[in-house]
């Protein structure tokens, strides 16, 4: 994926929500600190007491986390915030700190996000211009919908849809043009070959991948880099049934792409080489899963589930085995709160 940026000639801000460490950020980079997305406020003071110094907080800021920001943002080269809202920009400005500001457009998510075809978005957009606090730094999406996609087709031109508006947007008005664009979901920028009409992608999720990605055309089932080991704890073969102990509280109950398949489980199942097994994970409480459809698994035996969301169930642990040559070669601990 950096490679991908790089050729393309457009900045790489990866998003570290997924996995949260100072390990894995620095991976994304080759090893190196550079420009990075988050998702709340811990961790971005986290990744700035790491070494991170250029940061985009890609959440609306709420504004009593103003005074916050404004302290972390003077620790570091640049702190990036994200608005969609004039009283957004006004609580800003009565804050009195230049901030660096991104406006949150909606390429069809539907989630955040200004409409790009709105006059109201572009009055906005001209008020932050003009503003004499803030500084206006660029433009910013998301194409979350692209996760409802059925194949790689419709990611392709969901992928067109997110770069374009922006460039749609900047081009309403020609004081805008200086405005940098900046875009990112994993499943678009996996199946593009280069980015174009952008400059700069927030990827996150590719470095782990998941179910989900898997089934919608992101990536292949072998480049899923993370798996939940788990333990059978009860077995009943009388009704082709076991029990394990990853519940929700492990795994998370995203149910992963049930648009595509709507008898998908709670993950896949494998063995501890990364086999599937014929077996699916058909329930969760908070400590149990249920395992289905097959005549016997004896108490004992080890699995490794595939999540179908690696961000939410990564969110779930206080550490990540990491693991190489099926040997454990560190751990790296994630940052928690908000």
């Amino acid at each position: 994926m950096q490679e991908k940026a790089r050729a393309s000639a457009v900045v790489f801000r990866p998003h570290v929500k997924t996995h949260k460490t100072i390990e894995g950020a620095r991976l994304q980079h080759g090893g190196n600190f550079g420009p990075i997305t988050v998702s709340t406020l811990a961790e971005a003071e986290f990744f700035a007491g790491g070494g991170f110094r250029d940061i985009t907080y890609a959440v609306p800021i709420a504004p009593e986390k103003l005074d916050r920001a404004a302290a972390l943002a003077s620790r570091i080269d640049r702190l990036n915030l994200l608005i969609d809202s004039e009283m957004a920009l006004r609580a800003m400005e009565q804050r009195g700190y230049p901030f660096e500001v991104f406006l949150k457009i909606d390429c069809g998510y539907h989630r955040a996000g200004v409409s790009p075809d709105s006059p109201d978005s572009l009055a906005l957009a001209r008020a932050m211009m003009r503003s004499p606090t803030i500084r206006f730094h660029g433009i910013l999406t998301h194409a979350g919908h692209s996760y409802h996609a059925r194949n790689t087709d419709d990611v392709r031109r969901i992928a067109a849809e997110e770069a374009g508006c922006l460039t749609r947007f900047r081009a309403l008005d020609e004081e805008l043009g200086f405005l940098v664009r900046s875009a990112g979901s994993t499943p678009t920028a996996s199946v593009v070959e280069r980015f174009t009409e952008v400059d700069e992608v927030r990827p996150g999720n590719y470095i782990f991948y998941d179910a989900f990605q898997t089934a919608i055309g992101s990536c292949r089932a072998e480049d899923v880099a993370v798996s939940v080991l788990a333990t059978v704890i009860g077995s009943y073969p009388e009704r082709r049934c076991a029990i394990i102990d990853a519940g929700a509280l492990a795994l998370s109950k995203d149910l992963g792409p049930d648009h595509i398949d709507p008898d998908v489980s709670f993950g896949i199942v494998c063995d501890l080489d990364l086999e599937p097994l014929p077996v699916r994970l058909t329930s969760l409480s908070q400590e149990h899963g249920k395992l289905e459809g097959i005549a016997h698994l004896p108490v004992g035996t080890k699995v490794r589930i595939i999540p179908n969301h690696s961000c939410l169930t990564a969110a779930m642990f206080d550490r990540y085995h990491v693991i190489e040559n099926n040997e454990c070669v560190a751990e790296w601990k994630p940052t928690r709160g908000w």
